[in-house]
């Protein structure tokens, strides 16, 4: 079935390229006045795609493109999946000897081939027609779909040289679609996208959230699976707007992490965690240009973005007194913009609730608390964590640790990688009580406790 998906995206991507050969060719030839068969370039016929089950094709379907975003998409496309396609705009103009302005083009500092600009695109669909420039211009748009849903871009020009001129490139994960038949691309941390995929193998019967808890994180489960038939089918998107924001606050290791990975796992969604701490700069405008980052490249591909340490920057605000705190309400002010614009789903974490602005807190669908694990939940972790393949001593009370060492599951998890070190010094695979009470000890320590006789 794999193979088959391969072949059908590989041989429409064959027949549209070789549509944009013609294409080029007739516009050079129009342009320089040789022999051709067509006098526009819109005369030439577009493969037909309407019922083409590639995964091209089911792209083109999606967005209802036009022949003349085809052209572009593929001119952007081209140094990506067919390089040579471009060559013809090499020709060099002999009265200035180099290359002809109006054909647009950068050269790459290592790709061999012609990088193509906005002009390019342009020059393609219009030729020298000033009419048709000024109707296509529109393509570049930022609220055209092409930019709004992160599709591609013009790279951003110095100042006072033309917005054409900007390089004319598709987004990572478009050309992953286009390159792999479908295939998701998953960025990789960086200062362009300070953010980490965040996955788990392990399932819900691993997480013990009380019943209230665990009622609201299915609401937003239920609102990622249904909110089509809520917003399309019931006609509620005059209402309501289509992403979700929620708040997780609670204890250090009580789940909220885990439990924004098992979302992601079970609707079948990437998590991205954003490290807001780590984001926040002391330098004026990049806060902004890092989160940028972050939410063009979600904006296409239904991420659920999971920001931790929240209070980093939705701390409660304090009078305006310099030029510091200006700074700092702008960034607060840009976050909230991109959170309540982004349509899919937005959690933000923190340890103590307190430490929210309340004017944020109203913004948020649902604010769900995770509390520390009580006697009975922990004596379900603790059973959970030390089961099989783990081996334990069969003299282990778990009732009497679970009631007596009030702990939270990712205290529970450090105690299980102390004991598995023991266990592995000693050349035994079993753990005893031994081992748990020390590794219980040594958590509690880190916290500033003390384990009781």
């Amino acid at each position: 079935m794999e193979n088959e998906s391969l072949t059908l995206h590989a041989d429409a991507l064959e027949r549209e390229f070789r549509w944009l050969a013609e294409i080029l060719d007739t516009r050079l030839r129009l342009y320089f006045g040789g022999e051709c068969l067509y006098s526009r370039i819109e005369e030439i016929p577009a493969p037909d795609l309407m019922k083409d089950p590639s995964p091209y094709g089911l792209f083109v379907r999606r967005f209802q493109m036009t022949d003349a975003e085809r052209i572009v998409l593929l001119i952007a496309l081209a140094p990506h999946l067919r390089p040579q396609a471009l060559d013809n705009f090499y020709i060099r103009n002999r009265v200035y000897d180099r290359g002809y302005s109006e054909f647009g083009g950068v050269a790459g500092t290592r790709h061999a081939g012609f990088i193509p600009t906005g002009e390019t695109a342009i020059f393609v669909l219009a030729g020298t027609d000033m009419a048709l420039r000024s109707r296509y211009f529109r393509l570049f748009d930022e609220q055209h779909y092409f930019f709004r849903e992160n599709i591609l871009r013009l790279d951003t020009t110095p100042a006072n040289e033309p917005l054409l001129s900007g390089v004319l490139y598709p987004a990572p994960e478009c050309v992953s679609y286009f390159q792999e038949a479908g295939a998701t691309y998953i960025p990789g941390y960086s200062s362009q996208f300070p953010a980490r995929q965040i996955t788990t193998r392990l399932e819900w019967h691993d997480l013990i959230l009380d019943a209230q808890t665990l009622t609201e994180v299915r609401d937003i489960q239920t609102w990622i699976g249904h909110y089509q038939q809520i917003l399309v089918d019931w006609n509620l998107s005059r209402l309501l707007n289509a992403g979700y924001k929620a708040l997780f606050y609670g204890p250090p290791g009580t789940g909220k992490s885990l439990t924004a990975a098992l979302i992601g796992k079970e609707v079948k969604r990437e998590v991205f965690r954003i490290d807001l701490s780590q984001v926040v700069s002391k330098y004026i405008g990049e806060t902004e240009k890092n989160l940028a980052g972050v939410f063009d490249r979600a904006s296409n591909s239904q991420w659920i973005l999971f920001f931790d340490e929240a209070d980093a920057l939705f701390g409660k605000r304090s009078d305006t007194k310099d030029a510091k705190d200006r700074y700092a309400n702008q960034e607060v002010a840009y976050l909230l913009q991109r959170i309540e614009e982004y349509a899919g789903v937005v959690i933000l974490a923190t340890n103590l609730k307190s430490n929210i602005d309340e004017a944020f807190l109203r913004r948020f669908h649902s604010v769900v608390y995770f509390p520390a694990p009580g006697p009975e939940q922990r004596k379900k972790l603790w059973q959970n964590m030390f089961s099989s393949p783990v081996r334990t001593a069969s003299d282990i009370d778990w009732n009497q640790i679970a009631a007596k060492y009030e702990m939270t599951g990712g205290s529970i998890n450090n105690v299980l990688r102390y004991c598995a070190l023991q266990a592995v010094q000693r050349e035994n695979p079993e753990i005893n009580t031994e081992d748990i009470l020390e590794g219980i000890k040594k958590e509690l320590r880190k916290e500033g406790r003390h384990i009781v006789p």
